[in-house]
């Protein structure tokens, strides 16, 4: 069970989990555990080319942070998103040029803290390498 005060780490902890649900189902019950303990989050799959799909998985990653009050309608907060998941998106580059990946994208808020993870296979068929990145930014608390 996560234990949530804040802490950046913490709420990192929670996009990494929410990324890696294996189905909509365990999404779900993920997403009401931590809104439970007052973490907004959202969660979005994704399957394509890497390269020329970077701005889409960001663009995804805005999107459903939005439509899951993760964060509000202002620019200020959609570039929070957008940079957590480009920072993300960057540590697994290397391994993902070039290549197809497949699989989640995890958002996370509690307070301050911002944390978008994405968990991927990257590959050709079945030859596939499992990636995970974590980009997180700090927003002001609403009030």
């Amino acid at each position: 069970m996560l234990k949530i005060t804040g802490d950046s780490r913490e709420v990192a902890r929670a996009a990494v989990l929410l990324a890696m649900t294996a189905s909509r189902e365990d999404e779900a019950v993920m997403k009401n555990d931590l809104a439970s303990k007052n973490i907004q989050a959202a969660a979005v799959d994704y399957g394509g080319e890497f390269v020329t799909s970077v701005m889409k998985m960001v663009e995804r990653a805005v999107v459903a942070a939005k439509r899951e009050n993760v964060i509000g309608e202002s620019s200020h907060e959609e570039g929070v998103v957008a940079g957590a998941a480009r920072e993300a998106l960057s540590q697994v580059s290397t391994k993902a040029l070039g290549l197809n990946v497949g699989g989640k994208i995890g958002i996370a808020r509690c307070g301050e803290h911002v944390a978008v993870a994405v968990f991927f296979a990257i590959g050709l068929v079945h030859l596939n390498e499992v990636c995970i990145g974590m980009g997180h930014r700090t927003i002001a608390n609403r009030g």
